[in-house]
């Protein structure tokens, strides 16, 4: 059975392109809809630019015949706006509508779902607004997120297995530095996925591997018996990490945990390590989305470098832990240095897009709070020879229409689990301090 989709402008900001991801059912608008996307396209954010975009998908699909009366879509679904003010007229849901406000923008798109129902459609409201989802069940009109998945955080790949193995077995690994697996061993074990392979009835023993998909086996973890920029792996997933991030083979590193588990400055510090000491990268590039938590400052006085300046600063905290490591070594010069000589560089996600960004160590903190378009916007930047790093937490979610699941960090480490290029490590046990591990646990 056919079924009526009635999107609302969260939707549209969300992904510009939703109107042709719903099969061959009918997608249909609401005209104030429009008009609230149209007060966005002078935004020069991510809303103005989908704002835009969505615009433009219009624009072409109202050549295509009477958009009103509903225009076919290539996908075999259909496209319509409608202009009925709903609500307004007195009809068996009367009653129901006298208890809204019909000036505001949301009840009228209530309204139009409410009629579709009346006609006996099957009719569900798409929005990330939940507060419109709890007034549509209100009024028995399905309704549902948009972009979802059913799976909790618990849920989502951990880019890490352990596995119960044969003495004879873990000696070979030990001897060789090489465990060739069969076909039949590998399992759903995917590239670059960690290992900790425990000895048969003796937990004690325990050895770190990484599956190269190249090789066809377990390869052991890159060794860093001196530390990296100062920095010693605390624990068996920094480890993990480490290895992920020194790796030249793996092209795209996603570090996902709670504060205070290292993963900004590890990615910083093998960053600085394959960039100044290697020589592999031509620059360490480091950014993340300028998102406020909490209630924004507003205008900030001086220039660029003063105004990003806070928001930059948890960067900026990490370079001075890092450098004062690093005091009195050949490579002591301070991180301000750096800048001045173009080998690191900070800045927004903002003057990203439309870049190029060859043979850079390019670093993107506080990816959670990016959405799957400007992830992929993000990634598609890179150039030959660029090695991009994600680090985020995906229960600190500032974005409006993000959530732990449904962000561009999630849904990249879903995306990219299976592809050879990528290595993904969850990190769970907290180093910053005693206090703030016991913080992100009971608060």
């Amino acid at each position: 059975m056919v079924k009526t989709f009635v999107l609302d402008t969260s939707v549209l900001l969300y992904d510009p392109h939703s109107i042709f991801k719903f099969g061959r059912n009918i997608v249909q608008i609401p005209l104030v809809v429009i008009e609230e996307v149209d007060r966005f396209k002078r935004d020069p954010n991510e809303n103005g630019r989908n704002a835009r975009t969505f615009s433009r998908h219009v624009d072409r699909l109202r050549k295509e015949g009477p958009i009103a009366r509903g225009v076919d879509l290539e996908n075999g679904g259909k496209f319509l706006i409608s202009v009925k003010n709903q609500g307004q007229d007195q009809n068996q849901n009367g009653k129901l509508f006298s208890h809204l406000n019909l000036d505001q923008n949301d009840n009228v798109i209530l309204g139009n779902a409410l009629e579709i129902k009346d006609r006996g459609e099957d009719v569900v409201l798409i929005s990330k607004d939940i507060n419109l989802r709890v007034k549509a069940d209100v009024l028995g009109i399905k309704s549902d997120d948009y972009g979802t998945r059913n799976v909790s955080l618990d849920d989502l790949y951990t880019g890490v297995k352990t596995w119960e193995m044969a003495p004879q077995r873990l000696g070979e690994f030990d001897s060789d530095r090489f465990l060739p697996l069969e076909e039949e061993e590998r399992g759903d074990i995917n590239a670059n996925e960690y290992v900790v392979l425990f000895e048969k009835n003796n937990s004690s023993r325990r050895m770190l591997g990484r599956f190269c998909e190249r090789k066809g086996g377990i390869v052991p973890l890159i060794k860093v018996r001196e530390g990296v920029w100062g920095i010693y792996p605390k624990n068996i997933e920094q480890q993990f990490a480490m290895d992920a991030l020194l790796n030249n083979e793996i092209k795209l590193v996603s570090l996902v945990g709670k504060a205070g588990t290292g993963k900004t400055l590890l990615a910083i510090a093998a960053g600085l390590e394959q960039t100044l000491n290697k020589q592999d990268y031509s620059r360490v590039l480091l950014s993340r989305p300028v998102i406020p938590m909490g209630r924004d400052l507003g205008f900030l006085p001086g220039d660029v470098n003063d105004k990003l300046a806070p928001w930059m600063r948890p960067i900026f905290d990490g370079l001075d832990f890092l450098f004062d490591k690093k005091m009195g070594s050949p490579n002591s010069s301070s991180w301000e240095e750096l800048i001045d000589r173009g080998i690191l560089h900070v800045e927004p996600l903002t003057y990203t897009r439309g870049r190029s960004i060859p043979h850079q160590y390019f670093i993107i903190d506080e990816s959670q709070n990016l959405s799957p378009h400007e992830i992929k916007t993000l990634i598609t930047r890179a150039g030959e020879g660029t090695k991009v790093v994600l680090t985020g937490d995906c229960e600190q979610i500032d974005g409006p229409y993000l959530d732990s699941i449904n962000n561009g960090l999630t849904y990249c480490v879903e995306k990219f689990k299976e592809e050879a290029i990528m290595g993904h490590v969850l990190l769970k046990v907290g180093e910053r301090s005693a206090l703030s591990e016991v913080a992100a646990k009971i608060l």
